[in-house]
């Protein structure tokens, strides 16, 4: 059997960056020759095998032509006589267009070794132009490799464009868009995903909601940065630090989405921002078919990072609200990430990215006191339905008091 190492093994192997995967292409094979061999078969679209023994996938060599609008208009041709040049032909970017023989010997038909040295994401040909959804793998493979110095080829970007002036990533579907996101999300430099798409113009087209806040000034007292869509990716950026948790880097993400709501006469403040995007967040989830847990803590995030913020100005009764709110006080909750998202917002502002958070332990220290209160004395009071969980509101508040109580804000 003909096989070749192809695609993203080849690519990080020369660039000494994990392999995470390693995807093969066959030559001269059939169907019927890879299932006698043991192979088993995955995908409808086109023939993928897996290896018996590694698991590893192998695809028949083929090539592709272009039959109806969106990424799955094509017609897929694979058989013995497609050549590895052919296959390699058919992919997106030179760099990923390389293959590796079994002992090492590289086939490079599109001068993707060139590419990688000069840190260039570089399309191999107007085919390109055919799948919208490499608009979004350009942008992940930015967020992959920025941090090493690659820029995208001026043609590429200007046949992006195209593709986005024509119509073409109108025809995304939400679950291979989150599927990018998702992954992008947990690269090294994720704003590079969302810079990328700006700078196309896909952003406007594949997340509006992104798009709205750039322009959307701030008050420079405390955003130095100003523009609300440089202030969330700088956030991202701060969350990327902070956590591999790609909930809480999303939370980050989408915190202001209310501030592309407010009205031009009150910029640039954004007074009820918080609550104003959590309709938009909604929206936004919804589309792009988010996973729930992911949703659940960005609306938290979104509608109590100011609270959090001024965490050291609240009442004992707003700070016990919150928290509860926040469902602090349940044996399992989403308090460490919420605190890790408050404080990649508030890093994520130009000047002040190593300010530390004090925020985070003061909120901290309130829910382990709240939560250790002992409530049996109201549960064996004779309270009846609401009046329970008052009395116990009530306790808590009276315990955050009691441990703040050298604080005259309190």
């Amino acid at each position: 059997m003909k096989i070749y190492l192809v695609g993203g093994a080849v690519r990080d192997k020369l660039l000494n960056f994990p392999v995470t995967e390693r995807d093969w292409v066959v030559l001269e094979e059939t169907p019927e020759s890879m299932l006698k061999q043991g192979f088993r078969p995955v995908g409808k679209d086109f023939p993928v095998f897996l290896h018996p023994k590694s698991n590893e996938e192998y695809a028949l060599a083929r090539t592709e032509r272009k039959t109806a609008p969106g990424y799955r208009g094509f017609t897929v041709h694979a058989s013995p006589d497609v050549s590895l040049e052919q296959d390699l032909m058919r992919r997106d970017l030179t760099i990923n267009a390389m293959a590796m023989t079994p002992d090492g010997q590289l086939i490079d038909p599109c001068g993707g070794k060139q590419d990688l040295e000069k840190r260039i994401f570089r399309h191999i040909s107007p085919a390109f132009a055919e799948d919208p959804v490499r608009v979004l793998r350009v942008a992940r493979f930015a967020a992959r490799y920025v941090h090493l110095g690659f820029t995208l080829d001026q043609e590429t970007r200007a046949l992006m464009q195209a593709m986005v002036n024509a119509g073409e990533v109108d025809a995304l579907v939400s679950e291979r868009v989150w599927a990018e996101l998702f992954k992008a999300l947990g690269e090294q430099s994720p704003s590079a995903f969302f810079y990328t798409l700006k700078d196309c113009g896909a952003l406007e087209k594949i997340f509006p909601e992104l798009h709205d806040l750039f322009g959307v000034p701030q008050p420079a007292k405390y955003h130095p940065e100003i523009d609300t869509g440089i202030h969330s990716l700088m956030a991202l950026e701060q969350a990327v630090l902070l956590s591999t948790n790609p909930e809480v880097r999303f939370a980050a993400l989408v915190h202001d989405l209310g501030k592309a709501l407010s009205p031009k006469e009150n910029l640039p403040h954004h007074h009820g921002h918080e609550v104003n995007g959590l309709p938009v967040l909604e929206a936004m989830c919804a589309r792009l078919r988010v996973p729930n847990t992911f949703k659940a803590l960005a609306a938290q995030v979104m509608q109590y990072h100011t609270h959090c913020h001024r965490a050291f100005e609240l009442r004992a009764s707003t700070l016990t609200d919150m928290l509860a709110a926040l469902g602090a006080f349940k044996p399992v909750n989403t308090l460490p990430e919420f605190l890790l998202a408050c404080e990649a917002d508030a890093r994520g502002r130009t000047g002040l990215e190593h300010v530390p958070y004090p925020q985070a332990g003061r909120v901290r220290l309130a829910a382990q006191v709240a939560a250790s209160v002992d409530i049996s004395v109201v549960l064996n009071s004779g309270l009846q339905g609401a009046k329970i969980g008052e009395a116990i509101r009530r306790l808590r508040i009276q315990a955050v008091a009691g441990v703040f109580s050298t604080d005259h804000q309190l």
